[in-house]
């Protein structure tokens, strides 16, 4: 059976202590002690006693907390902003064969449609005769889904493209496109879906995808037909 604590020892440890005693099974989950109150706190049912340095202590305590928070949340705010922006900039200038002046020239440029359902429209009439079929030609391409957005550039590889035009080495409508073209001209190319990747295309990296069978639009200069010239000759 449990003893009382005698009254003097009580009186002595709370003078000592100079503060109130403890009111022991008071606490009902709530503190209600006055801001500057220090003392042994006690929960209900329970012989845990734990020592406080007081209420203003966890009120700092708190504050500290709710400082450290906040500036976790406007930390991970700025970094989401910061990242939103970065994601609604426009795209890095990338190398074109149609500039903006190029663009407004165009709209005046009439539209040439082939039977196949190819489009195109002549950017700069070259010179001299067309690439015969099984000939190698070596030209640059930018070529961009409908939106304009590019998804593949010969100018950001910085090389020419070679390849034996008519051969099936490329996309149909790319194929029939360059056959009519001369040395030094430049086109845009208006490829229906049916002229252009059956399958589709994956493109790298923060490039557009080009979906089955969809159309595209390619920009091609015909920089020259080795063996071509001297054949002319």
């Amino acid at each position: 059976m449990a003893t009382a604590l005698p009254m003097a020892s009580t009186s002595s440890l709370s003078l000592s202590l100079g503060r109130r005693p403890p009111l022991l099974g008071s606490y009902s989950g709530k503190r209600t002690m006055p801001a500057n109150y220090q003392g042994i706190f006690c929960l209900n049912n329970s012989q845990l006693c734990t020592t406080t340095r007081g209420y203003k202590d966890d009120v700092n305590l708190i504050k500290r907390r709710q400082m450290i928070a906040f500036l976790f949340g406007f930390s991970s705010f700025v970094l989401d902003s910061f990242q939103a922006e970065g994601a609604g900039l426009p795209p890095e200038e990338k190398p074109r064969l149609c500039d903006d002046s190029c663009e407004k020239q165009l709209e005046n440029v009439p539209m040439v449609t082939t039977e196949s359902g190819l489009q195109y429209k002549d950017i700069k009439v070259g010179q001299g005769p067309s690439p015969p079929v099984g000939f190698q030609v070596a030209a640059n391409y930018v070529a961009m889904v409908p939106s304009g957005q590019i998804f593949d550039s010969s100018l950001e590889k910085g090389q020419l493209y070679i390849f034996r035009v008519g051969s099936g080495q490329v996309i149909k409508g790319l194929d029939e496109g360059i056959l009519t073209m001369k040395i030094g001209g430049k086109r845009r190319l208006y490829i229906p879906g049916s002229l252009a990747f059956p399958k589709g295309l994956t493109s790298a990296p923060g490039r557009p995808r080009v979906a089955p069978s969809s159309p595209v639009v390619f920009d091609v200069s015909l920089e020259y037909v080795p063996g071509l010239e001297i054949e002319e000759e």
